[in-house]
């Protein structure tokens, strides 16, 4: 388990992170959404022993992230949004020197994976578009066997076929002793892939909560008019889309984009409900 207690950090005058406590457990996609530059990737980074926190303390399965032990390394990958690539370089070679690091690297598992994404394993990255290097990384790091795996972006330059063969192979992925930490602002893209949900604001964490529990406090309504009680509306055609306070524990599927608002303009009131038992 990931167990981030009470952590500090900031760069020079400007702090990202006061006080924020998170818990990351195995068996779970995780959604760390929040609008850009509140921190998600700063956060990926401190968890995997890149950045130090300035306070608190950030743990991996009991060990100090920032001490970067070799056992805590071998079960973590964190794949950035941006990477660099050797333009002569190839999936299969990328792979090859990552691989004596990670005890629990599968090749049948790669080549597989590049399979199902229509990616050639021994084709150049120059040769390549942006969308097929993305996701050659993300078979990389799906088939190295760490049990946590941390993706920055993930469907940035992904097409729609591509992103649809995304959330199917991150969704065969999971095992009980896996967590993924997806961290996007496109959250159409893994909209019925993520659970729990973290979103982040400045020094905060406005929402850590799974999806049966933010159904059981939160009504997402379709179609209907614009309701002056709701938490938020959007106008989408054929009606509104409504976030209301579940008041009579009725079951709905929630859009997580209308929840993103909904918990920006709700803060308090969100955060009120969600303690509620």
């Amino acid at each position: 388990m990931i167990e981030i207690k009470n952590l500090d950090f900031g760069y020079k005058n400007t702090p990202v992170f006061k006080n924020i406590s998170l818990n990351f457990e195995p068996g779970y996609i995780y959604g760390l959404l929040g609008e850009n530059g509140v921190g998600k990737t700063t956060l990926l980074k401190i968890i995997c022993g890149l950045q130090r926190p300035q306070a608190g303390t950030v743990e991996v399965d009991g060990r100090t992230s920032f001490d970067r032990e070799p056992g805590m390394l071998r079960d973590i990958f964190f794949l950035p949004d941006e990477v660099y690539l050797p333009d002569s370089s190839t999936p299969q070679r990328y792979v090859d020197e990552l691989a004596p690091f990670y005890p629990n690297y599968a090749q049948g598992t790669f080549l597989h994976l590049m399979q199902e994404l229509e990616v050639e394993p021994d084709r150049k990255f120059r040769e390549m578009s942006f969308g097929q290097q993305k996701k050659s990384l993300i078979a990389c790091a799906l088939s190295l066997g760490t049990r946590y795996v941390l993706l920055d972006e993930p469907s940035n330059g992904l097409d729609i076929p591509s992103k649809s063969q995304l959330r199917s192979i991150l969704s065969k992925r999971m095992g009980d002793d896996t967590t993924i930490i997806i961290s996007t602002h496109q959250v159409r893209d893994v909209e019925n892939l993520i659970d729990p949900i973290v979103i982040l604001t400045h020094n905060d964490v406005l929402l850590d909560a799974s999806i049966e529990h933010i159904t059981s406090k939160l009504f997402f309504e379709y179609g209907g008019p614009a309701r002056p009680e709701a938490l938020y509306s959007e106008q989408l055609p054929g009606g509104y889309t409504n976030v209301l306070v579940n008041t009579d524990g009725e079951e709905s599927k929630v859009n997580i984009e209308a929840l993103f608002n909904a918990v920006l303009h709700n803060s308090q009131r969100v955060k009120e409900l969600m303690k509620q038992n």
